[in-house]
């Protein structure tokens, strides 16, 4: 089976995350798709995250209603900080049976290059960018393509400062996602 891996932090995950992964499943870039919840992302070691069971149960949350989108706690056991080049040798190890294609945005090949061991991934991963806004990588190194996926102009980011207002109602957020972020804020 063909399996995309979708690393991140999920600091929310929000309905451009979904939708992402349901429009590749749909256009057959992958079979299914694996949410894997980063613990630490060395390139953002200094960011504020909520706890990682957390994030991972709102993507489990998130993605209840879609048997193809799976969230994974796989990197949870794995040595911190996560780097995309382990994660990607024990799922190999692990899953032999599977081929393991890594997704990743634009904005994530912009600095492809401080990636930790990138020509290892290259050797053995094909792997899938999507559009982000904001960014214009041009050219991507062989093994790499491009997906031309919708534009979805969300960010965990601007979801959490969205948050902050006492009028946020939820908007970009799964309805599941919002409702539990919701009980926990009270």
């Amino acid at each position: 089976m063909r399996i995309g891996v979708f690393g991140g932090s999920f600091n929310p995950i929000h309905i451009g995350h979904v939708e992402l992964g349901r429009w590749l499943v749909a256009h057959r870039c992958v079979e299914r798709l694996w949410y894997m919840v980063s613990p630490q992302n060395p390139l953002k070691a200094d960011r504020q995250l909520m706890p990682e069971a957390l994030r991972l149960e709102l993507v489990r949350l998130a993605l209840e209603e879609d048997n193809d989108l799976v969230a994974s706690d796989f990197e949870f056991a794995l040595p911190r900080p996560s780097y995309t080049v382990n994660t990607l040798a024990a799922l190999r190890e692990a899953y032999p049976q599977h081929e393991f294609v890594l997704v990743v945005g634009e904005d994530n090949m912009a600095c492809f290059d401080r990636w930790y061991r990138t020509d290892e991934i290259l050797r053995h991963h094909r792997i899938l960018v999507y559009h982000r806004p904001g960014y214009a990588t041009h050219t991507l190194p062989d093994g790499c393509e491009w997906v031309e996926t919708p534009l979805y102009d969300i960010s965990s980011t601007a979801v959490r400062e969205a948050m902050l207002r006492a009028d946020y109602n939820g908007e970009y957020l799964p309805p599941a996602v919002w409702k539990r972020l919701s009980e926990e804020n009270k």
